[in-house]
């Protein structure tokens, strides 16, 4: 898996990047089908009701690639560890319930075709 994780109007230093690594390690855990993210810190001027008037603020951005699908997910904070934190919970659920629906998907698609096979086999006797 490539992860890649790059700066806007900031540096990324190698505390911060160690701290994305780790949090995504989770996420990694979830799905093994994951074939990139990148991941976009930056401080922003961008205001949020829980931030205070003439403070800058901090956003994780991340764009996760699986086959067939790309999954989004931003998070603002005062504290750009706070904002990391965020993103990798929200991430974190995307992935569990894209997981979930994987699953479904393949339990009705073998239910499916177990039932096609008996119903062959009950055509041929």
């Amino acid at each position: 898996m490539n992860i890649s994780i790059s700066g806007h109007h900031i540096s990324v230093t190698d505390a911060m990047q160690q701290y994305v690594m780790d949090k995504l390690a989770k996420v990694e855990r979830h799905l093994d089908q994951i074939q990139s993210i990148k991941v976009i810190l930056s401080l922003d001027n961008h205001h949020s009701q829980s931030s205070h008037a003439g403070q800058n603020n901090h956003k994780a951005e991340a764009l996760l690639r699986v086959s067939g699908q790309e999954m989004f997910v931003q998070a603002y904070d005062d504290d750009m560890y706070r904002a990391i934190n965020e993103m990798a919970e929200k991430l974190d659920r995307q992935v569990r319930k894209y997981k979930t629906r994987q699953d479904r998907m393949t339990r009705t698609a073998k239910r499916e075709a177990r039932y096609q096979s008996t119903d062959m086999d009950d055509e041929v006797a």
